[in-house]
């Protein structure tokens, strides 16, 4: 039954999905400081980790550079750049941070699709009718918006979305299930650049001590915070020998090296990072994973578990969008032309070949082939 095609009365005045949208990422509320909205989020945390970002781009890329199958007419209109963007890793990037990813079509006079167009999701709100079912979307930049018609056979616009347990109209991206362990890295990182700035130990403690049981008073105590702050604190003035007054005494101070060791909780923060973006944690640098026995077979898992089933939800969201305008377009990942699975087709077809008990049609059907021209007896 064709819903999204319905006129109903009073859609103007239902629009349930936009509550959704504005509490969307009021869950972060429940990690204290962490920023709440998406536009946040992804400055604090994920502009500012080095994991994040490479987990990210490395399952956004693979997907952007995957071979597709389809219709030549499909497969160039994905994979040509619009504004300078590559379409499928721009959609596979909104998707694992957002949960939501949003390709404007874009039309010529004869009103034949002729550029695909990923739009930034935070812009995006759904408009339902009295049902609940999208009929539109407003893209809004500022004070200016636009709306687009998702009513098929050739919508303006194509949503591409995550699975959300709570959400009937957007999907829920990984960002906010990473933020807890991207804020623990970055404040690790800031506390060893701290240690840093300081011979990596507290420079220690300065004690007042004239003999005759007196204390500094509030003016002298202030000038000598700023003292020391201006004249010994920080990275530029590492080593430099103190001048102290009378009463003054110096006691070191220092750090064991378990107390100083944020290695362990910085790797533990980044092996969660790479989990919740589904990257095994040695394609990021990240040591002593026992899960996979080679980088290899790591990456293949990547593949398998991450890159093709978010690649297959694009595609399957790109081919429906464009079925008004190509109705035979099936788009598809290639999975004989990707490297990382060489090795899983080689041995499907030594299997295959080795089974005697098949024909030739079948062995070529269970490969994905088609049926080949009949064989001629000599």
């Amino acid at each position: 039954m064709k819903w999204f095609g319905w006129k109903a009365a009073g859609r103007e005045e239902s629009r349930p999905a936009l509550e959704f949208r504005r509490a969307r990422f009021a869950e972060g509320a429940a990690f204290g400081a962490l920023p709440q909205s998406y536009a946040e989020q992804v400055r604090a945390l994920y502009l500012r980790n080095a994991m994040a970002q490479r987990a990210v781009r490395l399952v956004a890329d693979a997907v952007g550079d995957a071979p597709l199958t389809g219709t030549p007419e499909t497969i160039a209109l994905v994979q040509a750049r619009s504004g300078g963007q590559a379409l499928t890793a721009t959609l596979a990037a909104h998707l694992l941070l957002h949960g939501n990813a949003y390709v404007q079509m874009l039309t010529d006079a004869a009103g034949d699709v002729v550029e695909l167009f990923a739009l930034r999701p935070e812009r995006v709100t759904v408009e339902p009718d009295a049902g609940g079912w999208p009929i539109a979307y407003r893209y809004s930049v500022g004070d200016r918006s636009v709306r687009l018609s998702a009513e098929e056979p050739r919508p303006e616009i194509v949503q591409i979305k995550t699975f959300h347990p709570l959400d009937d109209h957007y999907g829920l991206g990984c960002l906010g299930g990473a933020a807890s362990a991207i804020a623990l890295h970055n404040a690790a990182a800031a506390w060893n650049a701290g240690l840093l700035d300081n011979a990596a130990r507290p420079s220690g403690a300065l004690i007042y001590d004239p003999g005759d049981g007196s204390t500094l008073s509030r003016e002298q105590f202030a000038r000598l915070r700023e003292e020391m702050e201006a004249s010994f604190a920080g990275a530029r003035n590492a080593g430099r020998p103190m001048l102290l007054e009378g009463g003054l005494t110096w006691q070191a101070l220092s750090l064991t090296p378990a107390d100083m060791d944020f290695v362990g909780m910085k790797g533990a923060a980044a092996r969660e990072i790479a989990t919740a973006f589904g990257v095994p944690p040695m394609l990021l640098g990240l040591p002593g994973d026992a899960t996979y026995a080679n980088y290899k077979e790591a990456n293949r898992a990547l593949w398998r578990s991450t890159i093709l089933p978010l690649a297959g939800t694009i595609l399957a969201g790109l081919t429906q969008g464009l079925r008004g305008w190509f109705p035979d377009t099936a788009l598809s990942v290639d999975l004989d032309r990707v490297t990382a699975l060489a090795e899983d087709r080689e041995r499907l077809w030594s299997q295959v070949g080795a089974a005697d008990f098949l024909s030739r049609d079948e062995k070529r059907a269970m490969v994905g082939l088609g049926p080949g021209a009949a064989e001629v007896a000599p």
